[in-house]
């Protein structure tokens, strides 16, 4: 298609291979979030945006929907829209025919599911240049030469920031001011702090999808390392750490058992866990705060009615 192009800057960071050996060799066992996302894994993510204990789509959704011609009074129209992990790129079509973009960069780790999400926005966006670049975007956030010059807008729905420790957070949007540059402009959707109800169950949903997703990080190692394992010997745990601010996700082991993998061996006590990921929740002066360190000034911030989740539109300076 000729408004679309591809373009692979997946640096030669940490292979799961590595992350796993290491991870699983520290006394408090870890792998990092980011090996999350292969095709299923970026698929099973986009079915657990569906359930409806999962607030942060739905409520984003309907937000940018009511705020989309609100938000562009305030960018103004023509920029060059980039989206870091950008999956399907759902929530970017609520905003495309306001913000009328002179390119699109969506940004993803999965090559193959990026690909795909870019041509079917290519196809249901013909007027829109679309530069898919398959990035790690942890570690960088490169945009394609053939990208047009032009004031810039990061898209960063979904409250993605959350997977950050806060001194990754910082370090992250600073990183995103210096690909965007000065009066360069951020669109962040970022959740909210809650009941602790209402967080539990929104990362325990009732049909398991979260679960699933979590436990497929397993079947990734047994697939693609040939890992000596049982993914049915481990259960998803999620809870949230209300002195740290976050939701926890771990597997934990049901019983004492031994993960071998290239030589290695991993053994873990029964109830012992690997931490896959945190989800950091905000007040909006919190947030604000971490986005002032990193040289951004808020333009505007919304929170819905509920005070479920949160927008912000901040300026580089």
């Amino acid at each position: 298609m000729e408004n679309v192009t591809f373009h692979d800057h997946k640096p030669a960071t940490l292979s799961l291979h590595d992350a796993v050996v290491e991870g699983l060799s520290r006394e408090e066992k870890s792998i990092p979030p980011r090996f999350f996302y292969d095709e299923r894994g970026s698929k099973l993510f986009d079915r657990i945006c569906e359930q409806p204990e999962y607030y942060p789509p739905t409520v984003e959704r309907r937000m940018l929907t009511r705020l989309a011609e609100e938000i562009t009074a305030l960018t103004g129209v023509g920029r060059i829209l980039i989206e870091p992990g950008a999956g399907s790129a759902a929530k970017v079509r609520l905003l495309l025919d306001a913000l009328r973009p002179a390119a699109f960069v969506p940004m993803d780790i999965s090559f193959d599911y990026l690909k795909s999400a870019a041509m079917d926005l290519a196809r249901e966006f013909p007027w829109l240049p679309v530069h898919a670049a398959c990035v790690d975007f942890t570690h960088s956030l490169p945009v394609p030469e053939e990208a047009p010059e032009g004031p810039r807008l990061l898209f960063f729905p979904g409250s993605s920031l959350g997977n950050f420790h806060r001194d990754e957070a910082v370090d992250f949007l600073g990183m995103v001011h210096e690909t965007i540059g000065d009066n360069g402009m951020l669109l962040i959707g970022v959740d909210t702090k809650k009941s602790e109800s209402v967080l539990y169950t929104a990362y325990n949903d009732a049909a398991g999808m979260t679960a699933e997703f979590n436990l497929n990080l397993l079947h990734r190692m047994r697939r693609e390392l040939d890992a000596d394992l049982d993914p049915d010997a481990f259960e998803h745990c999620a809870f949230y750490n209300a002195r740290a601010g976050c939701i926890e996700m771990h597997l934990v082991s049901k019983y004492r058992q031994t993960l071998r993998l290239n030589g290695h061996c991993f053994e873990f006590e029964a109830g012992e866990s690997m931490h896959t990921e945190n989800s950091y929740k905000y007040a909006p002066e919190e947030f604000i705060g971490l986005a002032s360190s990193s040289g951004f000034t808020e333009v505007r911030h919304w929170v819905d009615g509920d005070g479920l989740f949160a927008i912000y539109l901040l300026e580089a300076c």
